[in-house]
This record gives structure tokens, sequence and C-alpha cells, in this order.
């Protein structure tokens, strides 16, 4: 389970919430395949998985979001090793999007905005290797432009502390089991709840300013 820094009945009481997945040793993960004829691929991580969904679900021209593991060494990693630690692997999101429509720049806004890139240990109550960020380039055109926008982050100055979030390159992306998929739409009070608990919306707005119509 996810290693959170809190006491109590809250910790009580998130400790029901996540234990609410069913835990499905049987089900075993996929490897991603390419995308349909005219859409691109864009693989980023930043922290819990079920959070990165909804902020590229609600942009345009993203075709589909995906939870899953990559970055490691072992092909269909569980839920269960990649958070004992030991794959390699980072909780992530695979984006499918239509280039037409959406730019790989606009994406890195989106990502940049949902996370915590001067944080190394991990992403907000979330601690450990399989929660750090990072973005994972599919082809050179996508690491120049990653790399540009770190760049432009640090010298904006807007941030206290260096950007730490890698830009790597990607590799086999792993498919989540299918209870972690869409899980804010499936379980939303339970997402809701862990989101508010784990202190994400208020380092994000501490980072970034309230989000736009709030």
């Amino acid at each position: 389970m996810r290693r959170l820094a809190l006491n109590g009945l809250l910790a009580g009481a998130l400790a029901l919430v996540l234990s609410a997945a069913p835990v499905l040793s049987a089900e075993r993960t996929q490897e991603a395949a390419p995308p349909a004829a005219g859409l691109a691929v864009a693989t980023f991580a930043g922290g819990c998985f079920w959070c990165m969904e909804p902020p590229f679900d609600k942009t345009e021209g993203v075709v589909s979001t995906t939870s899953g593991y990559t970055g490691g060494h072992k092909a269909g990693a569980t839920y269960e090793q990649v958070t004992a630690g030991g794959t390699g692997h980072y909780e992530a999101v695979r984006v499918v999007y239509d280039p037409q429509k959406v730019s790989y720049d606009k994406l890195l806004d989106v990502f940049w905005r949902n996370v915590d890139p001067v944080d190394a240990g991990g992403q907000f109550c979330d601690r450990g290797a399989s929660y750090r960020t990072a973005v994972f380039a599919h082809d050179p055109e996508q690491k120049r432009l990653a790399e540009a926008s770190k760049q432009a982050l640090d010298a904006s100055r807007r941030l206290s502390k260096p950007v730490v979030t890698p830009v790597l390159d990607a590799g086999p992306f792993w498919a989540a089991e299918e209870y972690h998929q869409d899980y804010y739409l499936k379980n939303p009070s339970k997402y809701n709840f862990y989101r508010w608990n784990c202190g994400r919306d208020a380092r994000l707005e501490t980072l970034w300013g309230k989000p736009p119509g709030s």
C-alpha cells in the first residue's frame, strides 16, 4: 500500500479507502500496444497514477490515458512488486493524443502543473522510487522539447529549488491492473478523499497557484 505520512483516525480512514481496491494477484499486466495511425504517445510519471489521468483526460486532443509501470527492468511487473521496490519502475500515465489537436508542448505544460518537480523522493504523501517524477521521451523531438521545457521552467525561477525531474528515453510500458484504470471515475469519493488527504492539491496550489476556474 502507499506509504503515507498520516496519523490516527485519518491514517486509518485512508487505509480503508486504499484497501477497498481489490488485490488481484492472478491478474497480469500487459505491454501497451502502439497507437493507431495518426496518433502519438507521451508518457509521464507524476507520482500516483490515479491522479495523473484526470488532467490529461480533460485536455482537448487527448484520446486516452492508461495507468501503468515503466522505466524498470522487470517485464509484466505488478502493482505489489512495483510498490515493494526493486523493479526500477515508475508509476506512470501513457497519453495517446492527436498531434493535430494538441501539441506535445501543451502536454508538457499539463504535466509540470500537476506535479512537484523539485521533490526527488516521491510525490506528496507517496514516498519512494516508484513515485518519482519523470518525462519519458518517445523520440528525439520529444526529448528536445522536454529538455527545453525543463530548462525554461528552471530559468523562470518560479520554483524555489531546481527541477529534479529527469527526461528519460521511453521503454516498455506495462498497463496496470484494470482496477487502477480510471480509478477517479470508478471510485470518485474514495479518490477525492485520498487526493485531499495526501495534500496533493494544497501543494500544487502553493507551487502553481489556484487552477483556472477554481
